[in-house]
């Protein structure tokens, strides 16, 4: 049956034990017993089982008792619309079908939502099995009624942990970060060595990766979007500043200590801002000061400037580490409701500003509406899984057939070989509980006393070990706890047990099936499929977004609904779903050929900012033709590495990026040259990343903006 669970693993798991306990005890034992409403007492005894073990809440007390709150209304939907379809097997397993479906497309709307989808779906699966008794209907609702408010009170007064540090918080405080780095790049002072490293550190504390479940801006609304944003730029920016700590300073460059020192302010203001520590301020200022260097950076340089090479790289990667400043402020202020709308550039970025929440619902949806979404897959699965187990409960009649729906939902895996190890597990588990069961329903007989007595411990065990000891505790364990709450509602026999381990191998059969036939290996295959796509669509954005910088095509900038910008954001979206699953799906030991997934999420979002703000609507400096060629050839170089990408060369991409040429620099322009070297710095970094990305080896190093 698998270790037990360590102290320190089973301490959380043991304080929601408690408060699922008691929140179930007090529903149950006065509907049981005090009332003598058996149906009553069914409910008030799984809805905190529900929603606090099936879909443990994350967040603090009052965060989770708000959820229950706001979750009760849909699970009463879900009780009324099970009861309704009860009558047949196949409007019941129709009804599981649909309700499995949309829950789950649904949840990657909301955070909140994905957390208790489980706790939904099994509101409806206790409803849609026999008895078909819609006239118990009144019953079921008020023991639902008693259950969600028992554990509402006892999620704000047992062990009511305080609330996770809050996303938009470890935002603020990357910020500050980033605003001391700038500082200390402003004093011209010389940098402390670890500044690069807690740089890195504090944009690796705002992956999602690294937070609760449940905590991070995830949703589909307008606010969870900007927020969202406004780490991504966040993370860009200390990233960029990192790179900027390594490149030499040169002896004068006015221009970009003032324009450091405004990035400084403006990342000290944004941080106050999502703290709500003061009013918000549009970011005018920062936007003023970077077209005032930009300016500044095309005059004739000075004379003890240094290489005017190195110069213009280092003012062309403090350009990039201003927008990525200017585009933090603007989703700051839409996230904390400051703004509705951004009405200049980049408004492109935020097209979702002003647009009502159910429209971006819808847009997520559809997005997701193809087969290689991984939130796709998951939903059709789970409804087909789900409904599956209801059709062979209902055709076969099996006793309790709802323990067949339940061992769907709990054993069910994204991955087949995931599945049959969860399932060998909890056939194994099932088989010592149901022993174990037999056993106390034969000694004790129907002395229900003695499973009075019995059925708080036996929760306060199961919910304490079952979560954290594996499949094989969790269904054991359950199976002691349903035989001591049902031998005190119905009179039963040893033959509870027999009923029980069928429904469980029936119901782990059915998800094993399923797991089978649909996308067996999970989002490992999907990754590289998804990263294929985007290299894939990606190419011939890098290509137009390099002849529009160095005016060769019209200066237009994207929007979420041109070509080719809007295949890269979808697949881009696409593979970031898909890498949030591969996560949790990851086996320790296990690789993928040297393969970084990450680095190509990094590539697809640096082409999307590239596309954002390199074009110029003010026009481009004339270029020499050989300069020109340079920048045709190099936006080429890349794209055609992109291509290769997309077919998972064993080998890697490297992409060898050709120097400038030297007799053309030296007769261009300072602006003109200043537009050049932007590019160039976003060529590299796609490089950079192509070769990370891949796995290639002694690939010259990039700077990582």
């Amino acid at each position: 049956m698998g270790k037990l669970p360590s102290p320190a693993a089973s301490f959380g798991a043991g304080r929601r034990a408690v408060r699922v306990t008691v929140a179930a005890a007090a529903a149950f034992y006065p509907a049981a017993h005090l009332l003598d409403q058996p149906v009553v007492a069914l409910y008030a005894l799984f809805t905190p089982i529900a929603f606090g073990i099936l879909s443990p809440l994350p967040g603090g007390g009052r965060h989770r008792a708000g959820t229950v709150l706001r979750v009760a209304p849909g699970a009463a939907a879900l009780v009324c619309l099970g009861t309704a379809l009860a009558g047949a097997a196949w409007s019941a397993a129709a009804g599981m079908l649909l309700v499995g479906f949309a829950l789950v497309l649904s949840a990657s709307c909301a955070p909140r939502l994905a957390g208790v989808v489980p706790g939904l779906q099994l509101c409806y699966i206790l409803a849609c099995f026999p008895p078909y008794a819609p006239d118990t209907l009144p019953e079921r609702l008020a023991g639902l009624a008693l259950g969600a408010a028992s554990l509402l009170l006892c999620e704000l007064l047992l062990f009511a942990q305080p609330r996770h540090r809050p996303y938009r918080g470890r935002t603020a405080d990357a910020l500050d970060v980033a605003a001391r780095a700038a500082g200390l790049l402003a004093r011209a002072d010389s940098v402390p060595p670890s500044l690069a490293a807690r740089l890195a550190a504090a944009g690796r504390d705002l992956r999602f990766s690294q937070q609760s479940p449940g905590t991070g801006p995830t949703g589909a609304g307008p606010r969870d979007r900007a927020l969202a944003q406004a780490a991504s730029a966040t993370r860009r920016l200390l990233d960029q500043l990192a790179v900027l700590t390594l490149l030499p300073a040169p002896p004068a460059d006015t221009a970009s200590l003032t324009l450091l020192r405004g990035i400084a302010a403006t990342c000290a203001d944004t941080a106050a801002e999502l703290r709500g520590e003061r009013p918000a301020a549009g970011p005018e200022l920062v936007e003023e000061m970077t077209a005032q260097f930009v300016a500044e950076r095309g005059r004739p340089l000075e004379r003890n400037a240094g290489p005017v090479h190195a110069l213009l790289r280092r003012r062309s990667t403090l350009l990039t580490v201003a927008m990525s400043a200017v585009t933090a402020r603007t989703a700051a202020a839409l996230a904390s409701g400051a703004r509705r709308s951004v009405p200049g550039p980049p408004h492109e970025q935020f097209w979702y500003a002003g647009l009502p929440v159910p429209l971006l619902w819808l847009v997520r949806i559809r997005g997701n509406l193809t087969p290689r979404s991984v939130v796709f897959q998951n939903a059709v699965r789970t409804a087909l899984g789900l409904a599956l187990a209801r059709l062979v409960a209902g055709t076969l009649d099996l006793s309790h057939g709802f323990w067949v729906l339940l061992s769907v939902l709990t054993l069910a895996r994204t991955t087949a070989g995931a599945t049959w190890s969860t399932v060998r597990s909890a056939a194994v588990g099932t088989l010592v509980g149901a022993v174990a069961a037999g056993a106390l329903l034969i000694g004790a007989g129907d002395a229900t006393v003695v499973y009075e007595c019995l059925l708080v411990p036996t929760m306060l065990v199961a919910f304490s070990v079952g979560p954290v000891g594996g499949p094989a505790w969790a269904q054991g364990l359950f199976t002691l706890v349903v035989s001591t709450a049902f031998a005190q509602i119905s009179p039963v026999t040893w033959r509870l047990e027999e009923a029980r381990l069928v429904d469980v191998l029936t119901g782990s059969a059915v998800g094993l099936v399923c797991g089978l036939l649909a996308w067996p290996t999970g989002a490992r295959s999907e990754m590289r499929r998804s990263a294929g796509e985007l290299f894939r669509v990606a190419a011939p954005l890098v290509r137009a977004t390099a002849r529009a910088a160095t005016g060769q095509a019209p200066a237009s900038r994207p929007s979420g609904a041109t070509e080719p910008f809007w295949p890269v954001l979808h697949r881009l979206r696409i593979a970031e779903a898909a890498y949030a699953q591969y996560r949790t799906e990851s086996v320790p030991g296990t690789s993928d050929g040297g393969l970084d997934w990450l680095a190509a999420l990094n590539y697809g979002s640096r082409v999307l900012v590239g596309a954002y703000w390199l074009p110029s609507s003010e026009g481009t400096p004339d270029l020499p033709p050989a300069l020109l060629r340079w920048a045709d050839e190099a936006a080429d170089a890349v794209a055609s590495g992109s291509l290769t990408a997309a077919g998972s060369p064993e080998a890697g991409v490297r992409v060898r990026l050709a120097p400038l040429p030297a007799g053309a620099v030296s007769g261009a322009a300072p602006d003109a040259l200043s537009v050049l070297i932007d590019v160039e710095v976003w060529l590299g970094a796609l490089a950079a990343d192509l070769a990370t990305a891949t796995g290639a080896r002694g690939t010259p190093s990039a700077d990582r903006s």
